[in-house]
């Protein structure tokens, strides 16, 4: 499974209720209608502190960010080259100003939890000293176990990104989104986010943070799952 995911940001004329009410009712049903598409949610920005953290952030400011899942790389390609794709990027002009694209390989840490809850995701870069191939064995094979034991923890997911797409090609590389990784954590309210990263567990979370992430942004989301 793979996810490509859209970094976006709102028209400057627009309302943030504005730009969300059309990306959830007119944008959103059309993205629906793509032929193999497992799964589709918004997140859509509600909070943009620095929450739970005082590592340096970076200077990325979102609206949105848009999670499409596909089996396969060609199934995602098939998708983007249908006559459904290209009424979804007919009508992006009408509210988003800027949109980058990533492609990401998924690591469910923790299954989230059912039911109504907090959701916090985070973008971040690795140290520039690092390669790709470091940059995934501290995250993935040792940065996971650590977040997995933070207290009040309902949700744990690591996505790694494999590409940077220009969204108006099928093919191709962007390279202009600022984000090697991408953050999911669920919790059932903030008092849990916030006792999770005042925790012993979190304390060592963010040291270990330090030997391979350069910067970590931070938004809290509500979802709006489409598909």
């Amino acid at each position: 499974m793979i996810v490509r995911m859209g970094l976006l940001t709102k028209r400057a004329d627009l309302a943030s209720e504005q730009f969300r009410r059309h990306w959830r009712d007119v944008h959103g049903p059309l993205a629906a209608k793509m032929p193999g598409l497992v799964a589709y949610r918004q997140n859509h920005i509600v909070d943009k502190s620095q929450l739970g953290i005082d590592h340096a952030r970076g200077d990325t400011d979102l609206d949105g960010i848009s999670q499409l899942w596909f089996r396969d790389r060609a199934a995602m390609e098939a998708a983007i080259a249908s006559p459904a794709y290209a009424a979804v990027a007919a009508d992006s002009d009408n509210a988003i100003a800027t949109t980058r694209v990533i492609v990401c390989e998924p690591n469910v840490v923790v299954q989230p939890e059912n039911g109504r809850l907090l959701k916090r995701m985070s973008l971040l870069t690795r140290r520039k000293d690092l390669t790709a191939a470091d940059f995934r064995h501290e995250w993935f094979d040792r940065h996971a176990e650590k977040v997995k034991r933070f207290p009040k923890l309902a949700g744990y997911i690591q996505n790694l990104v494999l590409d940077r797409l220009d969204p108006t090609k099928l093919r191709g590389p962007a390279g202009d989104a600022p984000v090697d990784g991408v953050v999911e954590m669920w919790f059932r309210e903030k008092a849990d986010l916030e006792a999770a990263f005042h925790s012993p567990a979190a304390e060592i979370s963010q040291r270990h943070a330090l030997d391979f992430i350069d910067t970590i942004t931070t938004f809290l989301v509500e979802v709006h799952e489409v598909v």
